[in-house]
């Protein structure tokens, strides 16, 4: 299933994405959350009352192009991010110096960078370094601490298509990455939250980014050093993971900075993700 935030009319709601429609929670439920937070706190039977309730009450939500497709999860208690976990992207980083770590290297997206899977992404005007990452995305569905490798399948709740978008001069300015990942609308997240369910292998998905057209990132998402389940395994012997909790789960090879070809206003940059969709973000400088 398809979770998506969507406005409609001046309204912003949570609901499904069902082919070409756009369905409300509320026309498929009265008592549904209204968040996707919610919802996932609910666990996995709530989604199968609301795929029951699509196929009995065959709603007629809204078509899908009439609608603006918003961030699925705004309201994120946590966006944390993994550095170098594809061997290309930290053969190319070696190039330039930096070492590869010997675990695995974390950092957060504050979560006022998260924005919609189509709004325009900034040029900071204290920034002349930045840059893009394709990434898979994984929301947690289920309140969890020391999960186990056997057992961090159960937690994921869906996977998303990410954009790491990083001013790479204020990444090497601090010992941590925070300030460099974090700028406003430096995280387009989206189009729509698919669940868990409906993805057979997501270490077997293929992974594209274009800048302006041109194909600059391209991987399978089994190229992870460290997969998905290590990653949720590593995170909760830190922190107690919630429901929309969100995880980037690393970069491939040729990112900007090492093609010597930073982010301008005026580009237009897309992700794609098999079986995930694509997010397309137009780079405009940040409005003064």
């Amino acid at each position: 299933m398809k979770l998506a935030r969507f406005t409609i009319a001046g309204r912003t709601v949570v609901g499904i994405i069902d082919g070409d429609r756009a369905v409300p929670l509320s026309q498929l439920d009265l008592a549904a959350p209204e968040t996707l937070r919610e919802l996932l706190a609910q666990g996995p039977q709530a989604i199968v009352r609301l795929a029951k309730a699509l196929t009995e009450k065959q709603p007629a939500g809204h078509a899908l192009a009439d609608v603006r497709l918003e961030a699925p999860i705004p309201d994120a208690q946590k966006y944390m991010a993994i550095g170098m976990n594809y061997q290309d992207h930290a053969d190319e980083a070696a190039k330039a110096g930096i070492t590869m770590p010997k675990n695995q290297l974390w950092f957060n997206k504050q979560v006022s960078c998260i924005t919609g899977p189509y709004d325009p992404i900034y040029k900071p005007r204290v920034s002349d370094k930045m840059d893009y990452e394709a990434e898979l995305g994984v929301v947690i569905g289920k309140r969890c601490r020391y999960v186990s490798l056997e057992d961090a399948p159960s937690v994921v709740g869906g996977y998303f298509v990410v954009n790491d978008v990083t001013a790479r001069d204020w990444q090497f300015k601090s010992p941590t990455f925070t300030l460099g990942k974090s700028f406003d609308s430096h995280g387009p997240i989206g189009p729509w939250i698919t669940t868990a369910d409906e993805i057979a292998d997501p270490h077997a998905l293929d992974m594209k980014l274009w800048v302006n057209g041109e194909l600059r990132q391209q991987t399978s998402t089994g190229g992870m050093i460290y997969n998905i389940w290590q990653q949720i395994h590593e995170l909760s012997q830190v922190m107690t993971l919630e429901p929309g909790d969100l995880i980037a789960t690393g970069t491939c090879a040729n990112v900007g900075i090492a093609l010597g070809k930073f982010l301008q206003p005026g580009d237009v940059v897309k992700v794609e993700i098999a079986g995930l969709g694509h997010i397309e973000n137009a780079v405009e400088q940040e409005p003064v």
